[in-house]
């Protein structure tokens, strides 16, 4: 697979850098940023996968999030895609900022016109790991995923639905039970079409109980957070399945902070260095 160097910086002694290619997933050009940390020069290093909210691109966590610093101090690369295939001509594929570009939920959709480009599942669990494996000196026995919002979602759900890939995985406010909740009834009934039984495989509060999942997961949620308070979220029903199935979460509700990345940006040392314990560093 052929990746275009869009863009780098030297950062903290490593390199932040900016992809294009062409994805034979989601039939279509696709973006990502890359952290490369100062080991990575001399070693293979583990990788983490961060996976961004609605409206993001691939720019918004690698500029503010501060994680590299965290990331060239433990020697962990960072990845984080776009959000959604873009710029396809498809009706209705800008008309909403919660469906279609920029919202992908990571799922592999399966109602036309999404789903011979829509396929977000399948890119960031199968093709956009194996490019990276391709293409960076990256432990590929050493990966973990992390997110937010609808990242946090489409982290929880990799991370249940591949607990032999995935060594960790933490999320920021995320979309615990996208099957209760508006935003995740439109996009799954727009991806995936009427039959409830489908969205499941993609709602982690619907996963966690037959996973096989065995190892402690942790979320922050900000309490001030507006989306926590129009029923978007539901952290509740994520804490109370996981408890019901045994499996440990740590559910950290935050005083004060909201949904945006002045919170993520707080508490990123504590996820890269959660991360950086299960990767072996």
């Amino acid at each position: 697979m052929s990746l275009t160097l869009r863009s780098q910086s030297r950062c903290f002694d490593g390199t932040t850098q900016f992809y294009s290619h062409l994805s034979a997933t989601c039939n279509a050009e696709m973006r990502f940023s890359v952290y490369l940390p100062p080991q990575a020069d001399t070693e293979r290093v583990p990788v983490l996968y961060w996976l961004s909210g609605l409206t993001c691109t691939e720019e918004n966590f690698i500029t503010k999030a501060g994680a590299q610093r965290y990331a060239a101090e433990y020697g962990l690369m960072l990845v984080a895609p776009d959000t959604s295939p873009r710029n396809l001509g498809l009706p209705g594929e800008d008309e909403d900022w919660d469906f279609g570009s920029g919202a992908g939920f990571y799922v592999d959709a399966t109602q036309k016109p999404w789903s011979r480009h829509y396929r977000m599942y399948s890119y960031v669990t199968e093709e956009l790991p194996a490019l990276v494996a391709e293409s960076f000196p990256v432990d590929t026995s050493r990966q973990s995923v992390f997110g937010h919002s609808m990242g946090g979602h489409g982290a929880l759900v990799c991370a249940l639905r591949n607990p032999s890939r995935y060594q960790s995985v933490s999320a920021f406010a995320p979309i615990a039970a996208p099957t209760r909740c508006p935003w995740g009834e439109k996009a799954f009934r727009g991806y995936l079409g009427e039959n409830r039984q489908d969205w499941k495989l993609y709602d982690a509060s619907e996963l966690v109980g037959s996973s096989g999942w065995n190892r402690p997961i942790l979320i922050d949620q900000g309490e001030a957070d507006s989306f926590l308070s129009q029923g978007q979220l539901l952290p509740e029903v994520f804490e109370d399945v996981c408890k019901a199935a045994g499996v440990e979460v740590q559910l950290r509700r935050q005083a004060g902070y909201d949904h945006s990345y002045y919170f993520m940006a707080t508490f990123m040392e504590d996820h890269v260095r959660y991360h950086a314990a299960a990767l072996g560093r």
